[in-house]
């Protein structure tokens, strides 16, 4: 047949003219329209089976290729900076061990309590009592409490407070308490806390 035939009778074709039960005898327009519709309904159903569960696999490793490209970049500029970050590492472990260094093991502490007893002496006061309280254990470290109950004018009593927190020992001042004493003197109790790492009790 020749494909102006076929054209012609594409021109004259009814859908309302089919015999779906006849479909053997169907002009060959009729079957080339019904070969299209096969065609496209195959075509869009293989898209809805196949190529969407493709396209919703491709945008998911599209979302981890940028994830990854993000930590690349990442853990390329930690590598570019390896050498500087180990630099650092050593300059904090100094510093820590300078620190813990300050901090008075059990043995230290009664030279402690004597380095605080002369503070008060060479600060001209008088001291009534130096007395080690129990411990507090925190997570890190543990406090050692130390009640000082000094008197003497209240000039005095600043050089001693600043003697004692000058101390190369890590050692800080609280709940201070100033009453009237004798004459022109002052009567002071002050809390002084240093502290040990836990670290050398082997935790």
């Amino acid at each position: 047949m020749a494909i102006q035939d076929v054209i012609a009778q594409l021109n004259e074709f009814n859908v309302n003219d089919i015999d779906w039960t006849r479909m053997g005898v169907w002009p060959v327009a009729g079957k080339v329209v019904f070969c299209l519709l096969l065609v496209a309904a195959i075509v869009a159903g293989g898209y809805f089976v196949f190529i969407k569960d493709l396209n919703l696999q491709l945008e998911k490793v599209q979302g981890q290729e940028q994830k990854l490209r993000a930590d690349f970049k990442k853990k390329a500029h930690q590598a570019a900076n390896l050498d500087a970050y180990r630099e650092q590492m050593v300059e904090m472990e100094e510093s820590f061990g300078a620190l813990v260094a300050q901090l008075p093991s059990d043995t230290e502490v009664p030279g402690l309590l004597e380095d605080i007893d002369e503070k008060g002496v060479t600060s001209g006061l008088q001291i009534k009592s130096i007395v080690l309280q129990p411990e507090r254990r925190r997570e890190y470290y543990v406090e050692l409490p130390i009640e000082i109950k000094v008197r003497g004018p209240y000039h005095d009593l600043g050089v001693f407070v600043s003697g004692v927190a000058g101390m190369p020992r890590i050692v800080t001042l609280h709940n201070y308490e100033i009453g009237k004493g004798s004459g022109a003197m002052l009567d002071m109790t002050i809390e002084a806390r240093t502290y040990r790492y836990r670290d050398q009790e082997g935790k």
